[in-house]
């Protein structure tokens, strides 16, 4: 059973209504839903409208607490429970998610403004991990093993490392809960997930997805909230945390890090990035524009992921800029239940005046718009497909994540100077997640003896 079996329901507003009214909107602890204990709440809206989604309880503190307390209290016996009943859990999460995948797509399209096609995708590849660890789950082996002198045998048995925090971004909404809940599950660890306030409602639906398969009371805690301070605050100080796993931003996992480090608790950061595109001579030009429109406007460029800076060589800079500027201003914007919509909404005001601020401050330095470059009027969050050429390589937009629908190309550049414009300020936390680069003859372009601070990322080729 896969997601593209699924017949797509039409998009009413009818449709709408009954799906958002069918998500859980308490805090699930214990695995029961609960309101907030001081009766807080907060508001989910659509970046598409500005409206009022749907209204969920804002943890506190002490339900963070609470849903720790539970998490231990289960944490003994669901390390005992047998791996194959954690697998045939994992595989009725999948199956689960794979039959509701029409209501997980349109609630991220509402909640996140993604295009339903992508949001399609994002099932598809999310509900992934849940099949992938369900199959680990029974292959988690140890080793026995002669010591080197011979006179003994050692015993390697891996146990799970006990309670987690989770904390999930908003723009993968259900990829990143999979993400972290399956593997979690797989190895025996029970969690409390702090999805992001901007996007919750999938991770609520998730939950109650998880409670349908059988994962029991305890196991699984989530507490969505507006505070999120106050969430993970109290518990990396609980010595029962055992785990955090975060993906989001660079300063923030920093700081979780530091408040990690007080219990040395394991961590696993997932964090900012912001990949160069870089253009050869030698390019298939129509290859190269393919694969820069898949590396910049998946998920809209809110990716950490994205290519946000294009590099190309002098000779071909003029018909790249051309061609990709084309492509770009091609692209219809629009709430993402419009079949025709190809580009939604920014996530929220905050997002689209960042986007506008690095393209103003690029346009004063010299820059040049070659298509976009603005907000579109209207309602929502909306911003331009935007493609900027003649960049400054002191501009603050090729040092920072755009994380929009923007993309910039510096002047026309000869191959020996690439890769100090890849990392123009050494000093600084600024490294690309990866390379993406076209070329047909350059299988891999730098040696990582040539790159600064040997750094060394993965590169992908397009058309190598």
């Amino acid at each position: 059973m896969t997601p593209s079996r699924v017949t797509s329901p039409a998009i009413t507003s009818q449709r709408e209504s009954s799906l958002l009214a069918s998500v859980p909107t308490g805090l699930l602890i214990n695995g029961k839903w609960v309101a907030a204990s001081d009766g807080g709440t907060f508001d989910v809206h659509d970046p598409a409208t500005g409206e009022v989604l749907a209204t969920l309880a804002s943890a506190t503190s002490e339900d963070a607490v609470a849903a720790l307390d539970a998490a231990d209290a289960a944490q003994a016996s669901w390390a005992r429970t047998a791996p194959r009943v954690r697998a045939e859990i994992l595989r009725r999460a999948f199956d689960l998610v794979t039959e509701r995948a029409e209501d997980f797509a349109l609630l991220m399209t509402l909640e996140m403004g993604k295009p339903l096609t992508e949001a399609r995708g994002e099932v598809t590849y999310g509900a992934e991990f849940l099949r992938w660890f369900a199959e680990e789950t029974v292959r988690d082996y140890g080793r026995y093993l002669t010591t080197p002198e011979g006179k003994n045998k050692i015993l390697v048995q891996k146990k799970p490392v006990g309670p987690c925090l989770l904390i999930t971004p908003w723009n993968f909404p259900l990829a990143m809960a999979t993400r972290k809940v399956a593997p979690a599950v797989a190895a025996g660890c029970t969690m409390v997930l702090k999805p992001a306030n901007l996007t919750p409602l999938t991770a609520q639906y998730f939950a109650q997805t998880m409670l349908d398969a059988g994962i029991p009371p305890g196991v699984l805690n989530v507490v969505s909230t507006s505070k999120a301070s106050g969430i993970s605050g109290p518990l990396l100080k609980d010595s029962r945390l055992r785990k955090v796993s975060f993906t989001g931003s660079t300063p923030v996992g920093k700081r979780l890090m530091a408040d990690a480090a007080q219990n040395v608790l394991r961590t696993s950061m997932e964090l900012g990035g912001n990949a160069p595109f870089i253009v050869f001579e030698d390019a298939d030009l129509d290859k190269a524009i393919e694969g820069a429109m898949a590396a910049k406007m998946r998920n809209m460029g809110e990716a950490c992921t994205a290519a946000n800076r294009f590099l190309v060589h002098a000779s071909v800079a003029q018909e790249f800029t051309r061609k990709f500027a084309a492509a770009m201003g091609a692209l219809a914007t629009g709430r993402g239940t419009d079949p025709a919509a190809q580009v939604g909404p920014l996530i929220d005001a905050g997002a689209r005046d960042d986007v506008l601020a690095l393209v103003s401050q690029a346009l004063d330095a010299g820059a040049v718009a070659v298509t976009g470059g603005a907000p579109v009027e209207g309602p929502g969050y909306f911003y331009q497909p935007t493609v900027l050429a003649n960049v400054p390589n002191d501009a603050a937009i090729l040092g920072q994540e755009i994380f929009g629908p923007g993309a910039s190309r510096i002047n026309g550049i000869i191959a020996r100077s690439v890769t100090a414009l890849i990392w123009p300020r050494p000093s600084t936390l600024m490294r690309a997640r990866r390379w993406l680069f076209a070329s047909r003859r350059h299988g891999h372009p730098f040696q990582p003896s040539s790159i600064p601070g040997q750094l060394g990322p993965p590169a992908t080729g397009v058309n190598s």
